[in-house]
């Protein structure tokens, strides 16, 4: 049984590909997590500087304003911090939102799956519930939050301890605020290149988890296959269809011939000739059984048959169904159409004629000169 079958290939792009519309897709919510957190690690030193560069010339504006206060004054230095509040959010949410970005096409780019938020009963199952929460996935889980609150914990540490000398007010205010902005912005940068590690891990770890899920085994790769490409039987069936029904056609066409070559029995080729279209074209070519009905066909519709052997060998192997014939050959045809056009003229259509060219010799038919395969209705 398929079900059974141990599964020990690699998924195939089909596979891949339906496994994205599903949403089993190897990704990490904590990537653009640690992401941000890196970003803002880097740029709050140079905006805090800035920041608290534009606070204290608010202060002072104020404390020089408090001889003449007015309202306008109070509203241009409310104006003024709005206005660096709304720029320093601005700038952290874009890049925020860069790195969200980012991270989404690190991991494979966006994708949107309804079968995720549609209604499943079997998410309800208890069974699969209790194997979710007990099992390697649950643990994976649990490692990982115990390993990032020991890293976090043990970094937060390290960064208070070497703060702890500038508490106690011996040092000016602003080297305490420089010290413990480069203290912080250190600390955050630790923890983030930590936790991209981390993710890192986390990111492999699905990989691993949803390369295991997509593993298909022999019997559904040939099952795909035969979906994909088609089941050989019908194909066969369809093609002997499609042959039978060309086939068909080709013999009913045998009635608007001018004349049919044969050889005498193993081969026939029936030629029409319209002046319009140029050469005289090929309209049924058949061996064996098909060139005995060809010419059960050519006799009940009076189509004249020439024995030509060399000719009708010649046009058999160089011309196809609906093909003018090749030019090397034009002479010989128009002997043998200038013979059967003769006795129509005369009144006298159908029987068995030998050919009334004189030689058995014909030209080579050189390869670039065949005609290629007429347009249908040309």
């Amino acid at each position: 049984m398929a079900g059974s079958e141990e599964k020990t290939e690699k998924p195939t792009p089909k596979r891949k590909k339906q496994a994205r519309k599903d949403g089993q897709v190897p990704r990490t919510p904590e990537l653009g997590g640690w992401l941000g957190l890196l970003v803002v690690s880097l740029a709050m030193g140079p905006l805090l500087d800035h920041e608290l560069g534009a606070l204290r010339t608010m202060m002072a504006t104020s404390l020089r304003s408090a001889a003449d206060p007015s309202i306008s004054l109070a509203l241009t230095l409310l104006g003024d911090a709005a206005r660096h509040a709304f720029l320093t959010l601005l700038v952290l949410g874009s890049m925020m939102l860069v790195v969200g970005v980012v991270s989404a096409l690190a991991q494979g780019g966006f994708y949107l799956s309804p079968k995720l938020v549609k209604p499943d009963p079997k998410k309800l199952d208890p069974i699969k519930g209790a194997k979710r929460l007990f099992g390697p996935h649950a643990a994976w889980e649990g490692v990982k939050v115990l390993g990032k609150s020991t890293v976090v914990g043990l970094l937060a540490w390290g960064a208070v301890k070497s703060m702890m000398p500038l508490v106690g007010g011996l040092l000016p205010i602003g080297v305490v605020l420089h010290q413990v902005t480069a203290e912080v912005s250190h600390l955050l940068l630790t923890v983030a290149v930590a936790g991209l590690v981390m993710a890192a891990a986390d990111y492999a770890m699905m990989r691993r988890r949803i390369g295991k899920q997509l593993r298909m085994s022999h019997s559904e790769i040939k099952q795909e296959h035969k979906q994909s490409e088609g089941d050989p039987l019908v194909k066969g069936a369809i093609r002997a269809r499609q042959l039978a029904a060309a086939r068909n056609r080709m013999i009913a066409d045998v009635a608007t011939a001018d004349v049919l070559l044969v050889n005498p029995t193993h081969v026939a080729v029936a030629l029409r000739y319209d002046p319009e279209q140029g050469a005289p074209r090929v309209v049924a070519r058949g061996a064996g059984a098909i060139a005995a009905r060809i010419r059960e066909v050519a006799a009940e519709e009076r189509v004249p048959l020439v024995q030509d052997v060399p000719l009708a060998r010649a046009l058999y192997r160089h011309c196809q169904v609906g093909q003018e014939i090749p030019r090397e050959l034009w002479a010989a045809v128009a002997q043998v159409l200038a013979f059967v056009l003769s006795r129509r003229h005369a009144g006298q259509h159908g029987g068995e004629h030998r050919t009334p060219r004189r030689t058995d010799e014909l030209p080579e038919v050189l390869a670039h000169s065949r005609r290629r395969r007429a347009v249908e209705g040309a």
